[in-house]
């Protein structure tokens, strides 16, 4: 066992997320994308290749018919019964066959749940967020899974959309159906998508703690949200105020400008808005005059929305502003309500912008609010909850939409010879992000929270480094949110949710009406508010109304951590044992909605922090760079990724959602386009390690399906060299505890000391969250080095070599074999667990599950760094060959040299002339060491050159290849200027101001790129310098 750590309690599963440095991030990401990125296009060339031979006619052979959907023999929950690699779904890399059965297993044994007791300082734990309760999993939250999960996994090692659907069911709004009807519905589309979320997050491979999962509407989560919702009220944070609040007309609820997305326009513009069977007109400023009363004057205004005019109070100019000057202290007549509107001055009136004239609306409008405040202006709302005009309007506008209005409010105004014109004018428009329905500041009692106070504390803490919000970037945004917020309306007009535990007092013979002056009490319970109210209003009468609206979802959702944990009872042996929790991982996008307030109310409640670190992924787009969206037909559900699913079937999965019927239209065109043969099976593992390695904390991600294939391929070359592996270990094969480094190879030494340096490197990218450098060094050191070095180097020493270093090899192929499936565990747990339960290991050293074993740790008694130095020198060696074999199409009896000019050097490289010949490829024949002492003069003729360091060069003998010498030193005349051209550029940026203070990552690249273009400018000049000679032997002109 790693140690006495308890696995990490993720403790609700879900069933309710150009400056240098910019352009330096941004290369950063590009980087992260090349590798994953040019897989892909080599196997959509192979694919286009096996296409063409299957059009071939009577050339391709018969194709082996598909096996059926694999079926697992092991009984749900038993430890996997394990197949031969014989077997027919087992011979190669196949994700159902090998993600079955593991995780009923790792579940029903208990391995996600936490060890007792804790260690001080030994505990990570994660509180998973809730997601909607209608939700489904997308590519987001498969993102925020893998990152998540990678996490636990290591420590465990390391340590031992409810309207809608509605309306398309039933064709019916939530008002229709009834309040308990809609809630018990509610409930049941929460158990299905329930259902259907834990399935998906089992199938990724999720760890969490089921046993501590929680919902939001759970009776404990419940009495929390009650608890904190009477103590602020009680302690003066929660009050209730007639105000202004965004207003979305189409849910008829209150939103908190968090939930308001604003849409900019240019100008004129038709949009669709919910309710409207025409597009409405936006982005255009209609002038019209108001008659000064008593007078023959007018005064023009302009306006956005004409149809707000019916509720105007007042008219704000420029103080001082010589047009308006006269008119300042007298009144406008209303033309259809007959009301009187003082004029005013006011600083805030830009003299330039319209007429200089400003209406006021304080009771639609948050700027004319705050002048209707100071002017003391009447506050009239004209409008109902469902956007319909009522009495204040006027008789001749009651009944109509606000929209229907903006018409006719013109039509009247241009009959009384009051319009005077109309003008593009661009614009922001606010929209309900759920509805998309345009937002309507709206005058209506709600409850608020005062934030200053709790924001102070929140920053306070994040400031001091009690919390860690990375990246930089996400910390910027909070710390600027946080510095200029708003007191936060928490009420909202639905029925889905926690009811506010307040109650308004009606006293007998009272007007049962709420006003300003309603006497309000609050109780955890209604037997509580009772009480409160009789002991308050002792000898009067009244009952008690509980307010219908309910809380805010993120009002409950701010306390998740704490209330999971057993709060508000902090004795509970959960909050005194994982709280305060290690880390949240979410989206930068909730970072307000959700981080901030979790902050807030914790420091508020507890006095601790609810957690220590903050990492914000990046958000996932489309291959296009777009938002992932319904509508556009790019969500991607990852069971779709992990199955495979046909085109049809993804069409067909568009018509079960909400989506109209220009969407759908929409959708599938964009399919057809990016799936035109559907999504392959690719697997929970090779989905998960995609998505950490575009995770570079930088930007947006860019997610293109085909990236996947890559990673596909990367789990059957891990397959396929395990499957190589355990072949070559004998039957009775007992690993050694430790390796006698005394009669190790020098290939042996060198797979141990690179084994070594990404042990290191993970975990010290893991420890600092850098997801991508992780998933990078693991791919770099199973498939570049293990795969493709080690192990075919250990074929000729497996098939040649005595006994003993036949055995030496073999210890080293299982014990780099053992640490490297260990090391991707984390990221990949099935294939991992697959693979490492069919290694051979002695009893006392055999946990029964990978995720149990201890994550490797660096050996110091495996620095092997001048045997690998020496090692590598002979690697580049047959790099260098296989270059210049593939430059020149050299694929049978290729004669290569290696030019030493050191004494030194010669004895390193003539020590692994056997390793160099095996890695240059099977085209290579002969490879022959030159030392020091054979002269210049003496060196084989007709040879291309690859400079392998100042003293080493390879040659490989091309004249045979050669059909038109003046040809081919024309050709690298030609490579060689473009050579020098990336040079001369690489030089002048890395000579730019500024340069210095990049990063060290991207220093490193750039001085990378210049040393490549360097060395070919040398390999080119070298081999000109040979082609010439071979052209004065060859005695041509």
């Amino acid at each position: 066992m790693a140690s006495d750590v308890p696995a990490p309690v993720p403790a609700a599963a879900p069933t309710t997320g150009v400056s240098a440095a910019k352009k330096n991030e941004q290369k950063e990401k590009a980087k992260a994308d090349k590798a994953a990125k040019f897989a892909a296009k080599q196997a959509k060339l192979k694919q286009q290749q096996q296409q063409q031979q299957q059009q071939a006619p009577k050339a391709a052979k018969a194709q082996t018919p598909s096996l059926p959907p694999y079926k697992d023999e092991t009984p749900p929950g038993e430890k996997k019964i394990i197949q031969p690699f014989d077997h027919p779904y087992f011979q190669a890399y196949n994700p159902s066959a090998v993600e079955s059965a593991w995780y009923s297993w790792w579940e029903k044994s208990g391995f996600f749940q936490p060890r007792m007791p804790v260690e001080e300082g030994k505990k990570f734990v994660i509180p998973l967020p809730p997601p909607n309760v209608t939700g489904a999993l997308h590519c987001g939250h498969a993102l925020a899974n893998s990152l998540q999960d990678t996490l636990i996994r290591w420590y465990r090692m390391k340590y031992s959309v409810v309207e809608k659907m509605l309306w398309k069911k039933q064709k019916k709004t939530r008002l229709e159906i009834g309040r308990e009807e809609f809630t018990k519905l509610v409930w049941e589309w929460k158990g299905e998508y329930h259902q259907r979320i834990n399935n998906a997050q089992r199938l990724m491979g999720g760890s969490m703690d089921w046993s501590r999962e929680a919902f939001t509407m759970d009776e404990k989560l419940t009495a929390a949200t009650m608890e904190t919702f009477c103590r602020l009220h009680d302690e003066g944070y929660i009050y209730r105020s007639n105000r202004l609040v965004n207003w979305c007309t189409h849910l008829q609820t209150a939103l908190s400008s968090l939930e308001v997305e604003n849409k900019e326009i240019g100008g004129r513009t038709m949009l669709s808005v919910p309710g409207y069977d025409r597009k409405i007109e936006f982005g255009v400023l209609t002038y019209f005059k108001y008659p000064i009363d008593g007078t023959d004057l007018t005064i023009e205004v302009a306006t956005t929305r004409p149809e707000t005019m019916l509720g105007d109070t007042g008219i704000a100019v420029s103080p001082g502003d010589p047009r308006y000057a006269h008119l300042v202290g007298k009144f406008a007549r209303h033309p259809f309500t007959n009301r009187l509107l003082p004029i005013v001055e006011d600083s805030y009136v830009d003299p330039a912008f319209g007429t200089g004239a400003v209406k006021l609306t304080p009771a639609h409008d948050f700027n004319d609010y705050k002048l209707g405040e100071r002017h003391n202006l009447e506050f009239i709302n004209i409008l109902n909850e469902d956007g319909t005009l009522n009495e204040n309007a006027g008789p001749m506008f009651q009944g109509q939409k606000r929209f229907d209005a903006r018409y006719t409010v013109v039509e009247e105004l241009t009959k009384l010879g009051l319009f005077v014109k109309k003008e593009p004018h661009a614009m922001t428009i606010p929209l309900c992000e759920k509805t998309k329905d345009v937002i309507e500041p709206y005058m209506t009692p709600q409850w608020w929270v005062r934030m200053k106070e709790m924001a102070d504390a929140a920053l306070k803490v994040v400031e001091e480094g009690r919390i860690k919000i990375s990246p930089e970037s996400a910390r910027k945004s909070y710390d600027r949110w946080l510095s200029n917020i708003n007191d936060w309306c928490i009420s909202r007009q639905l029925w889905w949710g926690h009811r506010i535990p307040a109650y308004r007092v009606i006293f007998e013979g009272e007007d049962p009406r709420e006003t300003d002056k309603s006497e309000w009490v609050v109780g955890r319970t209604a037997e509580e508010a009772q009480a409160k109210a009789q002991a308050k209003y002792a000898g009067r009468k009244f009952h008690l109304e509980q307010d219908p609206d309910c809380l805010d979802t993120w009002f409950s959702s701010g306390l998740w951590p704490m209330a999971i944990l057993g709060w508000p009872n902090t004795d509970s042996s959960d909050f005194k044992n994982f709280f305060p929790t290690s880390m949240l991982e979410t989206g930068w996008d909730i970072l307000f909605f959700w981080v901030s307030r979790m902050i807030m109310l914790s420091l508020k409640l507890t006095g601790q922090v609810p957690f220590t670190e903050v990492y914000c992924h990046s958000l996932i787009r489309d291959s296009e760079g777009r938002k992932m969206s319904k509508s556009l037909g790019n969500v991607i559900d990852p069971l779709d990724i992990i199955s495979g699913i046909e085109l049809e079937a993804l069409h067909a999965k568009l018509l079960t959602g909400n989506l109209k019927e220009d969407e759908i239209e929409r959708a599938t065109k964009y399919q057809k386009t990016a799936f035109p043969g559907g999504i392959p099976e690719c697997g929970a593992d090779a989905l998960r390690f995609t998505l950490l390695s575009y995770t570079t904390g930088g930007g947006d991600i860019n997610f293109d399906i085909k990236v996947m294939h890559a990673y596909r391929r990367f789990c059957n070359k891990i397959w396929q060299a395990s499957k190589y592996v355990l072949s070559k270990l004998p039957e009775n094969f007992v690993p050694v505890s430790k390796l006698d480094t005394s009669v190790l190879s020098v290939p042996e030494r060198w797979i141990l000391f690179r084994m070594n340096c990404a042990v290191r490197g993970i975990n010290e990218a893991l420890e600092a969250r850098q997801f991508s450098t992780s998933t990078k060094l693991a791919y770099q050191f199973f498939y570049d080095e293990l795969c493709d070095v080690f192990i075919e180097n250990s074929k000729g020493i497996l098939s040649d070599g005595t006994p003993e270093q036949q055995q030496s090899v073999q210890q080293t192929l299982y014990r780099t074999l053992d640490v490297a499936l260990r090391l991707l565990h984390p990221f990949m747990p099935f294939i991992t667990e697959e693979l490492w339960q069919r290694l051979p290991r002695k009893a006392e050293d055999a946990p029964p599950s990978i995720m149990l074993a201890p994550y490797p740790e660096p050996e110091d008694e495996l620095e092997f760094a001048s045997d690998a130095e020496d090692y590598e020198l002979g690697l580049k060696c047959a790099a260098g060959i296989r270059s210049l074999a593939a430059d020149y199409s050299i694929r049978v009896d290729g004669r290569a040299f290696i030019k030493v000019s050191t004494a030194a050097g010669f004895e390193k490289v003539s020590a692994q002339l056997q390793a160099i010949k095996t890695l240059s490829g099977k085209g290579i024949s002969e490879v022959t060491v030159l030392g020091p002492d054979v002269d210049e003069t003496a060196l084989p003729r007709g040879c291309a050159v690859y400079v392998v360091s100042a003293d080493i060069a390879v040659l490989l003998q091309v004249s045979t290849q050669i059909k038109d010498i003046d040809a081919e030193i024309k050709k690298i005349h030609t490579k060689l200027q473009k050579t020098n051209i990336t040079i001369a550029k690489q030089q002048e940026l890395m000579s730019r101001e500024g340069f210095e203070k990049v990063s060290d990552v991207v220093l490193t690249a750039e001085k990378k790129k210049l040393a490549d273009a360097q060395a070919a400018k040398e390999n080119y000049e070298r081999t000109l310098a040979e082609f010439n000679k071979l052209k004065i032997t060859d005695g041509s002109p």
